[in-house]
Formats: structure tokens, C-alpha cells, sequence
């Protein structure tokens, strides 16, 4: 009988979650239902598992709308009509063409036509027309009077009850992005669009008894159901399975020689055990996917990453999937593999974000479109989003808004508007908006995807599921993710760019001999880490020189150790403590001692998590490793945490345990298990972070280039280039002469590219640089101009950056000579020059140019000075009583320091106050931290960018240097004498 539901996925019109639709059926006794989403099928999954588990029998079906105009609903009559459903409206997402008026031919659909948009032409045997009970005083003076034989009942679910038709509303203006009072009948469901109870819909309809049984016969036709426990992605590589077994052990094999030689028998007892277990669950062909992407990137001179809970592997090692030893490590493969995972290890691999894209079309090429999609996800409504939208419906004005946002206990809150907003928006939260795409899940199917699924295509131009990563795992989707970084950006380039510079092959993979050398060691351990991935930030910096990390294994820790719940949970602080006073603790019980010795007691992987749930609270490893999924937001199932939770307790009770200890043991699972990594993943950030330390070591000046090239990095560019200064190289201003787009490296001289240049188009740069590849340097401001067409504004940003200072002539008179010429560049704005002109030269008088004002030049053009210190455009001459590199002479004493602003952080306090952490550089270039607390913080705020005096105590934590700030204020510059 209910044949057009809808849940919120529905987006900005449906107002229950498919869980409360089918529950608020059930309540009812209703015995079959129909989700009909408009024009998606996001819902559908969760729909067939709620209706099983609730005994209603599910049919599928999808409404097709144009705006708000309702053309027809297509109900399946089993999953290939849902197949047929999803790949019509995918192939219309993917064209981007609008939906027929009439539905398309299908062997497995019904289509339904509302009564008042009958198609015209003679109507096919699978179509019907619904009757909505408000419809039925009409049938008697319609064409259908004497033949109900296509009639159905056809009454819209869009909310429980009537007392959600306010949410409704206020969706439907959000969608409209109109004030509540502009809404239109049309824009929006009836007031009686609710679930009601069989007996009630079918009461309205006992005059007409064929429209029962027509409707009857249909809900008997059709239905949909999922097998939610085989693995859906690709079965095979080869073909078959023996085969992908055969050759993955082939591949594991020569892997194990290249990465351990020969006659390693720990290696081979590992990889055998492995690749038995990898077969008995049928993984084979999800590690050669792997395999084969990593394979064409290799061969394309791709870089890559492989990281995730699969480099536990060693077979993923062996194929070169990953860069981490597992032997080295003490990494276990069955720590992912537990009794009720059925999915396997997943692999997140990253490339340059200048390769991805390429990687992503070979996936897509090679396993073909119809079987190949990136995964969706779903943005919902949520604090601020909820505010803003429901203010702008209800017709409040910006400034109203903005004063909710930001203040929300304000009494100029304190209305009726702002109290509906309230009501409307508890209601609001997490409801989806939007669907978008995830970061970088994939997924390969060996069905096409359509059987699950339509497909979205965002601007990426690629399929994309319409359901989240959540859905794809129940389903039985293992996703592979292939996401993006701009570390790896910067090794290959770096390694680019010391062959180009030095006439040096580094050959980045040569991990082991980093790990060991005591250079690279001496850098981790001084934290001179600026630029290298992962290990560059304040925090960071700090956690290096205060563990005195000097190995891989340390490293690999801090990278765990460094999340925000541990933190915040003090047991960071408590991990340097115990690393450094390994004999000056006590464990928190014997368990803690004989599974997390490694660790000194604390659990810094999600490894340790399970193992404590397991070992000390008894769960089993599959309920241990769901808690630990539910706390870093990768489970949804509410109820399962809920039922885990309780179970920790009441076995932790059982034991014995004394109540606060098993209330700190679950403090520390919930601070560690929300932001850990695995072993294995934190493994892979330190294999890269070594690879950068190891350039930074040998190759320093190349290494910085290559950052500031990929705009990648905890810092702004600046920071980069004063940080290549600092290793000896000589930073030059852009040169049409001499600068690439990007920035490059000759000796030791940089130029900065001309894509730092802000208001240089980036179509004129990349003529400038083409033209003198092609017809060699140019000769003067003339030459110039006759060979780039050029306008005036984007000569005089050239001029103004000294881009131009090969003519050997000062900035004004070159500002002069461009002036005389701009008749010539009218003309010649879009060609250049046919015949050279000679012109006539008239002398100037000398022109006064001052260094300040070439600063401040660079700093409106490059966001940076490059031809004098920021220290240098001071009023004052002072430079601090104390350098960053004499703090730890001066510990206990309230000093004077100078210092040009880095970055910030903000953190709130346990009494809800505000307090930031600060990072400065000296005038050598030399960084420097501090802390600013709530009191002083008040009185002596951030004022931007800029040079700060700060006063304050030096204080010392383990070795590291910081600055407690009882005052600060932002240096004046020197007067800007341009203006």
C-alpha cells in the first residue's frame, strides 16, 4: 500500500532517517514498504537491513523529479529493476541531460504517474497511474471512470506525523534558499503526507476495490533483497582463483628476495603463513589490485606511499605496496584479521598531488567504469550550518546571524525567531545536505555498481557512489584508497632538482641505510625538521627534542603519541616521562606491563587499545576491535557501541577490578582510540619522514625549493624560503630572465617563480617563460615587449617585483618608460610585433628609490620581503636581549625577545577559556616557541602577522625551550613611503 516513501535522504524534503521510517511501519503493522528517494538511492542498503530486521517486506524504487516537478516514480520489481533504476538515473547524472517526461522503457520496473500527469501517448503495460486519496472524488469525471485496471493507491510519506510539516517547510526553503513566506504550494509535500496506519489508507479507498487489489498485486510483484555477507568487490585478477594465488605467491616470492635476499627463513615462514591465510579468505585478488596500481605507478615514475592497517603485511611489503618491514617492526597480520572481519586489511596508498588524478583514470580504465567508482560521502547539517540556513529562511539579516553564530548567549538572542531557530534546528542536526565525494576511496566491483547504487558525477568527472563509506562496508565493499599528499610532491622533486643542480642520482627508497645514518639521526634529534613531512609542526618539533628521538622506532611512537586526544589526556607527557625513566613508574595493573612493555605501559597504537579490551576487560578481538572502530568515528552503529561499552564495564566488574581503575583504563582507551594510528600507519609516516630528513641532511637548499614548489606544509611559503636563507642559499626576486614558473636552483642561487607573483595571470607567466625557452633571453624593456604581448597593469606587477632589473635600469624609470609606451601595448595587446621599432630615447632625471619602499613592494606582490630583513623595516633598532639558541642559558629568568609571528594555535581550557600556543623566528632565522595563557592573553592579544616584543620567563620541559608571555605587543614598521 505504501508505495512512495521517503527518508531524509531525500535531500532538504524528507524528514526521518530510513530507521524511523521503517520503525514508525512496523509500529503500524504495516507489512510491505517502498522507499522512493527523490531522484537517489542512497537509502537503499540501510532500508533492506532495517525491513529484515523488522519483518516488512522492502521494495525499492527511486522518484524522479525536475525541481519540483514530479514526472514519475519507478518501482523495481526485483534487483535487476533496481539495476535498471540506478543506471538510468546514473547515465542522466552523468550527461548531465535533463529526465524524459516519460519514463524509459525497462523489462523490471514499474512506473508510476502522478493523476494529474498522464502521459499523453498510449501508455506502456508497466505503467500505472497513482491515486493519492485526495484524488479519489475525481475519478468518476476522469478518463478512468469505467477502467481502474492501471489505478494504484499512491499516498506520499514524507513525515511521521503532521507535527513535523514545520521541518518540512524549512527544508524545502533552505532547498530554495527563499524566506519561509515565499514558498509556493508546488515547492512542497501536503500536510497529510504522513505514515499512516493500513487499515486507515485502505479505509479511503473501499469504494474503489480494484485499486486495492491492483495495488496489492504490485506489492506482491516486487521486492528487493541484499546478500550483506560475501565480499562484493572484484573476485578475480586472473580469472580465477587458483591462478591469483599462484601468482601472488610468485610476486611475494621474488618481492622477498629483493626486499631481504636470499635465505631470510623468518621472511619466508611469515610470507607463507600469510599468503594461506590471504587465500583461505579470498584476498588474493584485492592485494593484486594493489599490486597492479602500484605496479603502473612505478612504471610511470609515480612516488607512493602505502600505508593503512594492510602494512601489517609483509606480502604487501614484498610487492612493494608498502615500505614497511614488518619483521623490523614486530607488525602481525592477524592483529586486522579477527573471527568476524570478513573484509580485508585496507590499503590507503598516497601519490603527488600532481599524480593522483592519473593513477585514479588508469583504475578506471583499466577495471572499466561500469565496475569501478569513487566512494560518496554525505555532508549533513551541522552547529553553525544549522544556524546560518535556518536564519536566513526565517529572514533575519547577516549581522542578526553572525551575532547567533558567534554569540549565541547573547540577549539580543533571547526571541521568539531565535527560539524557533532552536526548536527547528535540535531537530535539524545531522540530517544530510549534500552528497559529495570522500577523500580518496575506490572501490572495484565484480558486479556493476549499479546493482547497488546510482552513481553521482561531480565536477571530478568520475562515478561516484550516492551512498558513504559506511554503506559500502556493509554492503561487503573493501575500498582501496588513493589519496594525495604534497610530501611525496616534494621528495620526487627534490630528488628532481638535486640531479639538475648537483648531477646526483638519490635514490629515495633506501630507507634502511636513512634509518641508520647519523646525520639524518642528528637532525630528527635536534628537531631540525622544517619542511619534512609530518615532523615539521611547533608540537612536533617540541616532542622530538624532548624524547631526544634519534631512531626509527621512536619515531614511529612520537608519530602516534603526537594525535589531539592524547594530549589532551596527558599521556604524552607521561610517555617522555616514562621513555626517560623506563625503571621510575608503575604500571597501572600487570596486564598493562605484559602487553604494552614495548610502549612502557601506554598505549600509543590501535593495536594496544585491542589488546587492553581484550586482555584486561575480556572482550573478544572482533568486539574489541569495533570499539576501537566505533571511537575513531569508522563504525555508525550506535546500539553496537553502547552494547560493547557496557559489556567492558561489566566484565572489568567480574574481574574485580576496583572502579577507578577500570574508569582510568577507559579514560585512556577513549583518548587514545578517537586519534591513534595503527602501528603499521604510523610505520609508513616515519618511512616518509625519513625520506625527507635524509634530503634535508645532504641536500638542503634543493629539499626547500622542492617544498616551496608544492605549496605543501604545516607553514606559509616564507617560512620556506627564510628556512633555505638559513642553509646558505641566496634568495633572488622573480626574473623574466631567470625564473621558471616555479621557483628553481642553480648552485646556490633561487629564484622565485613567478607563480608567487599575486595579480600575475598565470597564462602570462607561462608565455613569458615560453617565449624566451624558445628565442633566448631578453635584451631590454623593448625587446620585452615586442615579444610578449602584454598589458599595462601586468607590466607594471613585473616592474614593481624588479623582474625586469636585467635592463640594468631603476624601478621608477622602467614605471616611466612603461607609461610612455602604453600607446604601444593598446595596440599591441593581443600580437606582438611584426616589425621591431625603433624608438627615441629621452634621459631622465635620477629617480630616488628606497630599499624600504622596494619592501613593501615585495610585500604586496609575494606576501614576503626578499631584498631586506622583515627585522630590517623596524623602527627600532633593538633585536631581543635573547636569541632562540641561548634560551636554555637563560631558564627561570624574565627576558625580552624579538620575534616575527610563525604560526598560532589556539586551545581552549578545562574552564572553557581561551589560551595559544606561539612560534616565533628570530632575526637569525632561528624558531622559537611560546605560551600564552588566558589572563595575559586578554590584556595582550595577536594582532596578525607581524614582529612581536615579547616579555616573558623562559621555561624548560625535558630539554625543549619555551617562553611563558606575561606581555606582548606588535612592533611598528617603518612608514610606508609610498604612500
Amino acid at each position: 500500500m505504501f508505495l512512495n516513501c521517503h527518508t531524509y535522504y531525500s535531500l532538504r524534503y524528507g524528514t526521518m532517517a530510513v530507521e524511523t521510517l521503517v520503525d514508525e511501519a512496523a509500529k503500524l503493522g504495516i507489512e510491505a514498504l517502498a522507499l522512493t528517494d527523490i531522484n537517489n538511492s542512497t537509502g537503499m542498503a540501510d532500508f533492506v537491513r532495517c525491513c529484515r530486521k523488522r519483518g516488512i517486506h522492502p521494495i525499492a524504487g527511486i522518484e524522479f523529479r525536475h525541481g519540483d516537478t514530479l514526472l514519475y516514480t519507478g518501482i523495481a520489481r526485483n534487483n535487476d529493476g533496481f539495476r535498471e533504476l540506478n543506471e538510468f538515473l546514473s547515465y542522466h547524472n552523468e550527461t548531465g541531460l535533463p529526465f524524459p517526461a516519460t519514463a524509459p522503457a525497462a523489462s523490471d520496473v514499474w512506473f508510476i504517474y502522478s493523476f494529474d500527469h498522464v502521459p499523453k501517448r498510449r501508455m506502456r503495460a508497466n505503467e500505472l497511474i497513482g491515486v493519492k486519496p485526495a484524488d479519489l472524488n475525481r475519478i468518476l469525471s476522469s478518463a478512468w471512470r469505467d477502467d481502474h485496471s492501471r489505478l494504484v493507491i499512491f499516498h506520499p510519506v514524507v513525515m511521521r506525523h503532521r507535527d513535523n510539516y514545520e521541518l518540512h517547510l524549512h527544508l524545502r526553503a533552505i532547498d530554495h534558499n527563499i524566506v519561509l513566506g515565499k514558498l509556493q504550494p508546488q515547492m512542497s509535500a501536503g500536510k497529510d503526507a504522513t505514515l499512516l496506519s493500513p487499515d486507515l489508507l485502505q479505509c479511503a479507498y473501499e469504494d474503489f476495490p480494484q485499486i486495492i487489489r491492483n495495488t496489492r498485486q504490485l506489492v506482491a510483484d516486487c521486492g528487493i533483497g541484499f546478500d550483506f555477507a560475501t565480499v562484493k568487490n572484484r573476485r578475480t585478477y586472473t580469472g580465477s582463483r587458483s591462478d591469483d594465488r599462484i601468482l601472488l605467491e610468485k610476486l611475494a616470492m621474488e618481492g622477498m628476495i629483493y626486499r631481504y635476499g636470499k635465505g631470510n627463513a623468518e621472511a619466508l615462514r611469515r610470507i607463507r603463513h600469510e599468503l594461506q591465510v590471504i587465500d583461505r579468505l579470498g584476498f588474493s585478488s584485492y592485494f593484486l589490485i594493489t599490486w597492479d596500481v602500484i605496479r603502473y605507478s612505478l612504471s610511470r615514475g609515480f612516488y607512493h606511499v602505502g600505508r593503512g592497517s594492510g602494512a601489517n603485511s609483509i606480502v604487501a611489503y614484498c610487492l612493494r605496496i608498502t615500505d614497511v618491514d614488518p619483521i623490523d617492526l614486530d607488525l602481525y597480520f592477524e592483529r586486522f584479521i579477527n573471527p568476524k572481519r570478513s573484509s580485508p586489511p585496507d590499503f590507503d596508498i598516497d601519490f603527488s598531488w600532481k599524480e593522483r588524478d592519473e593513477v585514479l583514470d588508469y583504475i578506471f580504465k583499466r577495471y572499466g567504469r561500469r565496475h569501478t567508482a569513487l566512494i560518496g560521502t554525505i555532508s549533513t547539517f551541522r552547529d553553525r550550518s544549522i544556524f546560518r540556513e535556518l536564519g536566513k529562511v526565517s529572514g533575519l539579516p547577516k549581522e542578526e546571524i553572525d551575532l547567533l553564530v558567534k554569540h549565541p548567549d547573547d540577549i539580543m538572542n533571547n526571541n521568539d525567531i531565535i527560539s524557533n531557530i532552536y526548536r527547528i534546528g535540535n531537530q535539524l542536526v545531522d540530517f544530510p545536505n549534500l552528497r559529495s565525494i570522500h577523500a580518496g576511496g575506490v572501490i572495484v566491483s565484480e558486479e556493476p555498481i549499479t546493482c547497488y547504487t546510482a552513481l553521482d558525477m561531480p565536477p571530478k568527472g568520475l562515478p561516484t557512489t550516492q551512498f558513504d563509506m559506511y554503506v559500502a562496508e556493509s554492503i561487503g565493499y573493501e575500498k582501496l584508497d588513493i589519496l594525495s599528499q604534497r610530501g611525496i610532491g616534494h621528495i620526487k622533486e627534490a630528488a628532481e632538482l638535486i640531479r639538475q643542480n648537483r648531477d646526483i642520482d638519490v635514490d629515495v627508497h633506501r630507507v634502511a641505510q636513512f634509518k641508520k645514518d647519523e646525520k639524518v639521526l642528528g637532525q630528527l634529534r635536534k628537531g631540525e625538521t622544517n619542511g619534512c613531512f609530518y615532523i615539521e609542526s611547533p608540537a612536533m618539533r617540541g616532542l622530538l627534542k624532548k624524547l631526544q628521538c634519534d631512531s626509527y622506532r621512536t619515531l614511529v611512537a612520537a608519530s602516534s603519541i603526537i594525535r589531539p586526544g592524547v594530549a589532551k589526556s596527558g599521556m604524552m607527557r607521561e610517555y617522555i616521562h616514562r621513555f626517560h625513566h623506563p625503571d621510575g613508574f608503575k604500571y597501572l595493573h600487570p596486564v598493562m606491563e605484559q602487553q604494552l612493555s614495548e610502549t612502557f605501559g601506554v598505549m600509543v597504537y590501535q593495536e594496544d587499545v585491542i589488546k587492553v579490551c581484550h586482555h584486561f576487560a575480556g572482550l573478544d578481538l572482533a568486539d574489541a576491535d569495533v570499539l576501537r572502530r566505533a571511537m575513531s568515528g569508522k563504525y555508525r552503529s550506535a546500539r553496537e557501541f553502547e552494547r560493547i561499552a557496557n559489556r567492558f564495564f561489566s566484565n572489568c566488574k567480574e574481574k574485580g577490578y576496583p572502579d577507578d581503575l577500570t574508569r582510568e583504563v577507559w579514560r585512556q582507551i577513549s583518548s587514545f582510540a578517537g586519534y591513534s594510528f595503527s602501528k603499521a600507519h604510523s610505520a609508513s609516516f616515519a618511512v616518509e619522514s625519513f625520506q625527507s630528513l635524509y634530503l634535508k641532511s645532504y641536500f638542503p637548499l634543493e629539499f626547500q625549493v622542492a617544498v616551496i614548489n608544492n605549496f605543501g606544509g604545516y607553514y606559509r611559503t616564507w617560512v620556506y624560503v627564510n628556512e633555505a636563507q638559513r642553509q646558505g642559499g641566496t634568495i633572488h626576486l622573480p626574473c623574466v630572465n631567470r625564473s621558471d614558473l616555479h621557483t628553481n636552483i642553480n648552485g646556490s642561487d633561487i629564484y622565485l617563480g613567478l607563480v608567487h607573483l599575486q595579480g600575475l595571470e598565470h597564462a602570462l607567466a607561462k608565455r613569458i617563460i615560453a617565449e624566451r625557452m624558445k628565442n633566448g633571453p631578453y635584451a631590454d624593456l623593448a625587446d620585452f615587449l615586442n615579444r610578449v604581448p602584454i598589458g599595462h597593469e601586468q607590466l607594471v606587477i613585473l616592474i614593481r617585483i624588479d623582474a625586469l632589473r636585467f635592463t640594468k635600469k631603476r624601478k621608477k624609470a622602467l614605471l616611466w618608460d612603461a607609461q610612455v609606451t602604453s600607446g604601444h601595448l593598446k595596440r599591441h595587446a593581443t600580437t606582438g610585433s611584426i616589425f621591431p621599432v625603433q624608438k627615441r630615447h629621452f634621459e631622465l632625471p635620477a629617480l630616488e628609490q628606497s630599499e624600504i619602499e622596494d619592501a613593501y613592494d615585495e610585500i604586496e606582490l609575494l606576501g614576503f620581503p626578499v631584498s631586506m630583513s622583515m627585522f630590517g623595516m623596524l623602527k627600532t633598532r633593538f633585536r631581543g636581549e635573547v636569541m632562540a639558541g641561548e634560551m636554555l642559558q637563560h631558564v627561570g629568568k624574565r627576558v625580552r625577545m624579538l620575534g616575527r609571528l610563525v604560526t598560532t594555535k589556539n586551545v581552549r581550557t578545562v574552564k572553557r577559556e581561551w589560551m595559544q600556543f606561539g612560534t616565533f623566528i628570530d632575526v637569525h632565522g632561528e624558531f622559537f616557541d611560546v605560551v600564552n595563557f588566558p589572563g595575559s592573553l586578554k590584556r595582550w592579544p595577536y594582532k596578525g602577522a607581524g614582529i612581536y616584543l615579547l616579555l616573558g620567563e623562559i621555561t624548560e620541559e625535558m630539554g625543549f625551550p619555551g617562553m611563558t608571555v606575561e606581555k606582548m605587543e606588535k612592533m611598528p614598521l617603518e612608514v610606508d613611503p609610498r604612500y
